[in-house]
């Protein structure tokens, strides 16, 4: 889900993943179109540990 936030950006939130809440949010977004919304997500999910849900320790 993507919503607005208070900074000119963008929040994703990660509805169907594991744990309750967690996404992340990205500013400026000022007319992104949707395949840089699609990108950062891609490059959100890059970084996330399958086993955990959870961004990767590095």
């Amino acid at each position: 889900m993507l919503r607005p936030n208070a900074f000119g950006g963008t929040d994703y939130a990660w509805v169907s993943g594991p744990n309750p809440g967690y996404g992340f949010g990205v500013s400026p977004t000022t007319n992104l179109s949707p395949d840089e919304h699609t990108r950062n997500i891609r490059d959100f999910l890059d970084t996330v540990d399958p086993g955990t849900g959870h961004i990767k320790d590095e």
